[in-house]
């Protein structure tokens, strides 16, 4: 079987991962190939701003939006995720790049357009070669489209139970299980 990259889709718990970092959440794949794979959690928010946890000398909107837990694989390390309708050539889909150097960040902050987005992260999910196919094959994740609207939702923490509801109503069930099942 030739391979699929899952590159710019969404992976989300398919309601089989309690218990585990990705219970709930939603990532977003940014690389993917037979090396193995990439992705950012756009769901989980660490509470902190992006100033708490990166001393450059970013702009005071960078500094203030929440920083993102990307996933549980080196937690000190920065990537974003910067949306705008003026990147048609992106790299990880139409209008979105992932990038992680500072400087870059640091010149974003003082950049213009009104139709640029930013999402910060600490740390990422990664997955080596053959891995992401073999929990794929198992049935672990369910996928959907990406769009930058999902990605940048304002509401992160309704975000898997709205791509869930959008997919129809087998998948309406699952979001509407209580976060713990003991209390079911």
């Amino acid at each position: 079987m030739a391979f699929k990259s899952l590159k710019g889709k969404l992976l989300l718990d398919n309601g089989r991962l309690h218990g585990s970092f990705f219970h709930r959440s939603v990532l977003l794949i940014c690389q993917h190939d037979p090396d193995g794979a990439f992705g950012l959690v756009l769901n989980r928010q660490t509470g902190r701003t992006v100033g708490d946890g990166l001393t450059a000398n970013l702009s005071e909107t960078i500094k203030a939006q929440e920083l993102f837990l990307g996933g549980p694989v080196q937690p000190q390390a920065m990537s974003y995720l910067h949306g705008d309708e003026f990147l048609p050539d992106a790299n990880v889909m139409p209008h979105l790049n992932l990038n992680h150097s500072i400087e870059e960040l640091v010149d974003l902050g003082d950049a213009f357009s009104s139709t640029q987005r930013l999402k910060v992260f600490a740390g990422y999910s990664g997955w080596s070669p053959g891995q992401l196919e073999d929990e794929m094959k198992r049935d672990t994740w369910l996928t959907h489209p990406a769009s930058l609207e999902l990605v940048f939702c304002q509401r992160p923490e309704e975000l898997w139970a709205m791509i869930l509801k959008l997919k129809g109503w087998k998948y309406r069930l699952i979001s509407q299980q209580p976060g713990d099942l003991s209390a079911n």
